[in-house]
């Protein structure tokens, strides 16, 4: 209830029943975005796909839908905000979305340096995006069509940036931000001698009339709910229409999470797994290297060694064997998402990085060592049992 407000409850308790179990981590997954947005409006298609698009910006959304569609959701008693996203450009392999100043604030970031935008071709650029392309306000630059490097360049059609956001560590740090008049005309200029003229205009159909005409598009609408009624009669209205459909955040997040659970599952009883493997492997070095080394345990307690310190020196290398497995095991696996992340994703998709630790990892790490400590026990209470008569007698 603090994070979401009672107009949220629906959502939780649907987030929840679609998740499977009460599980704090799924529930987080679940409900991620749903404080800002309660259902992205586009094209009929998937309903997922809405989500992915809209709010994750991670996959192409399935069309464009009227411009007149923004206003007759703003009208709506049962909307409280209504915000609209233009797609289809990006530079350097990061989306400009063509959007209103209101969309910064809905998603809770801040400028850092410079100002919104108010006209059109100018940009603001998500932390990220500065970072990597080295860019601060003043400068310019020219979108690519398509979501992804490699596409045509507006040439002609230069942005300005005139700021720059603060971090978030959300989806907003990897976006750049202008006006929805600025991606209706990059696209009114920007492909005129182009030979697939005609097949670009039909996806940004409209582009040579007023905003408010009623052949303009936009891709995408996100909207707010001024009631808890919303959630019942809203996306029905919308889903009714010919060109329109609702996904919700919550609902569409908490079914991805159930598709990606088994896999999930899978990845976690394998490590566990793993585990198994690794302190049954610590026990049979320890209990072969005792075999090997009784004339050596045998000469220590010779020289004055008590079977507690034989004890405590072999569950010690036990110790010593796991603690190095686990700092190699987390080092590559934290490599291997640091590549992933620079080398294998594309830029401006998932935001891997292999510097993050989460806590758990410290707990299972602490529960390798009582696993490798467990396996050391009876090695080290043979050792400690080492009779000296037997072992010199045989030698």
């Amino acid at each position: 209830l603090e994070a979401y407000g009672w107009d949220g409850i629906h959502l939780v308790a649907e987030a929840l029943r679609r998740a499977g179990s009460p599980d704090r981590e799924k529930l987080r997954a679940a409900l991620q975005g749903v404080e800002r947005f309660d259902t992205v409006v586009g094209a009929k298609g998937s309903p997922l796909q809405l989500v992915l698009a809209g709010v994750y910006h991670l996959d192409v959304p399935p069309g464009n839908i009227p411009y007149e569609s923004l206003a007759a959701l703003r009208a709506h008693r049962y909307v409280a905000a209504a915000v609209p996203l233009s797609l289809g450009d990006s530079v350097q392999g990061f989306r400009i979305v063509g959007t209103e100043p209101s969309y910064i604030d809905m998603q809770g970031a801040t400028l850092a340096r410079g100002q919104v935008f108010e006209r059109p071709m100018q940009a603001v650029l998500g932390a990220r995006v500065a970072r990597d392309m080295g860019l601060a306000p003043g400068a310019t630059f020219a979108g690519t069509h398509g979501l992804s490097a490699g596409g045509s360049a507006h040439a002609d059609e230069a942005y300005t940036v005139t700021g720059v956001l603060a971090p978030t560590g959300g989806v907003i740090d990897r976006l750049v931000l202008t006006s929805t008049e600025s991606v209706w005309q990059a696209h009114e200029h920007g492909h005129d001698d182009d030979k697939d003229k005609d097949a670009h205009k039909d996806a940004h159909k409209g582009t040579h009339k007023g905003a408010h005409e009623p052949d303009r598009e936009v891709t995408l609408i996100l909207v707010r709910y001024a009631s808890p009624l919303a959630a019942v009669s809203l996306p029905r209205e919308i889903n009714a229409s010919e060109r329109l459909q609702a996904g919700s955040p919550a609902f569409e997040s908490a079914r991805l999470v159930q598709l990606v659970g088994v896999g999930v599952d899978g990845l976690r009883a394998f490590g566990l797994l793993m585990l198994a493997v690794a302190m049954v492997s610590v026990f049979v070095a320890l209990f072969q290297a005792l075999s090997d080394r009784r004339r050596e345990m045998a000469l220590m307690r010779l020289l004055g060694a008590t079977p507690a310190r034989l004890f405590w020196l072999l569950l010690l290398e036990g110790l010593v064997l796991t603690a190095l497995g686990v700092v190699l095991g987390l080092m590559l696996g934290h490599l291997v998402v640091e590549l992933a992340g620079t080398r294998l994703i594309p830029r401006g998709e998932w935001p891997l990085t292999g510097w993050v630790f989460d806590t758990m990892e410290w707990v299972w790490a602490a529960g390798a060592l009582l696993l490798g400590a467990a396996a050391s026990l009876w090695p080290a209470w043979r050792a400690a049992r080492t009779g000296l008569a037997d072992v010199l007698a045989a030698d």
